[in-house]
């Protein structure tokens, strides 16, 4: 039994052969290099010092105090009660009864802004990406046409914002060509210093960055099977349906959460097309950071990162992307 269990098994296909040295050697080199813990240290190094530090300090200056000398340390509510609440909200006789604070209303407005412009970036940066992706044959045609989206990011954002104003005055290059054509009969007012200028400028400010995403999503999805649909007898609104569109959600999740970002911290627009008339989250941190208020500036900003945590969850949780991947 012994003499049967020491003998060698050559197996179908021969005996398997035995590692020499070089091969030893090779495998001992393989497992040598940077240990896990430094690959990871510079990445967290950074993120500890542009990120974790900033919003610690961010909560610590929320909870201290104003005074004549600076700011002082303690552990006070002073400026959340201040964000919070609004004299008369609880008086049946006051105007002001259940009406929330002004803080509260600018914060609901960013909201309102955001959602509206991932809106209408959806609306437009969809079809665009679904061109590219689906339309154009030749990738070094989906290249060009893609990096001619992207050319607007190659200026300064500030460039971009300021460049409406030209467009949108009461002396634009819209009225001219309105009133060239004889559609009016004098220069509308409604596009300058208005919330549809102000819409129309983030839309063409952040769009691509919808584009972009909803795009390499598209691309992704293997053309045999929409050809497999089709001669089974799919329409092309069934396979829309049914193969391209929930295929493309992740992408389309991605860009509204870049969208949706960008926009909530968003002030410069605000001043320079809607020539202030509006409030935004933004505007609010920086004119509190200007006047050296930088508790109730940390109060805002804490505020608006929590409606920023939320509005993510909200669409990680319409749309699961890593089972969707």
């Amino acid at each position: 039994m012994s003499k049967a269990s020491d003998q060698h098994h050559t197996g179908l296909i021969g005996s398997q052969p035995q590692p020499d040295g070089s091969v030893q050697g090779k495998i001992s080199y393989a497992e040598e290099g940077f240990s896990t813990a430094w690959l990871i240290a510079p990445a967290s190094l950074w993120l500890i010092l542009f990120l974790v530090i900033p919003l610690v300090s961010i909560v610590v200056f929320s909870f201290w105090e104003n005074t004549p000398q600076g700011l002082s340390p303690a552990f006070s509510l002073e400026f959340y009660g201040e964000y919070f609440y609004t004299k008369g909200f609880f008086d049946p006789d006051s105007d002001r009864f259940l009406l929330p604070s002004v803080f509260i209303r600018t914060l609901g407005s960013t909201v309102y802004f955001t959602l509206v412009t991932m809106l209408l970036c959806l609306i437009v940066g969809y079809p665009i990406a679904y061109f590219l992706a689906m339309q154009v044959q030749e990738f070094k045609w989906q290249l060009a046409l893609f990096l001619l989206c992207m050319v607007p990011f190659w200026t300064s954002y500030l460039i971009r914002a300021v460049a409406w104003l030209p467009m949108l005055g009461r002396r634009g290059l819209i009225n001219q060509a309105l009133l060239g054509m004889g559609i009016v009969d004098k220069p509308v007012s409604f596009l300058f210093y208005s919330e549809f200028g102000y819409t129309m400028a983030l839309v063409q400010i952040y769009v691509v960055l919808g584009i972009g995403p909803i795009f390499f999503s598209l691309a992704k999805i293997d053309k045999d099977i929409l050809e497999a649909a089709t001669d089974m007898g799919a329409t092309p609104f069934q396979i829309f349906r049914e193969i391209i569109g929930p295929m493309s959600l992740p992408g389309v999740a991605i860009g509204m959460i870049f969208i949706f970002v960008m926009i909530m911290g968003e002030f410069a627009t605000a001043v320079v097309v809607y020539g202030g008339k509006t409030s935004t989250a933004g505007t609010v941190i920086l004119n509190y950071y200007g006047i050296a208020n930088y508790p109730f500036a940390a109060v805002n900003a804490l505020m608006l990162m929590l409606a920023m945590v939320i509005g993510i969850i909200v669409i990680l949780r319409v749309v699961d992307i890593r089972k969707e991947l």
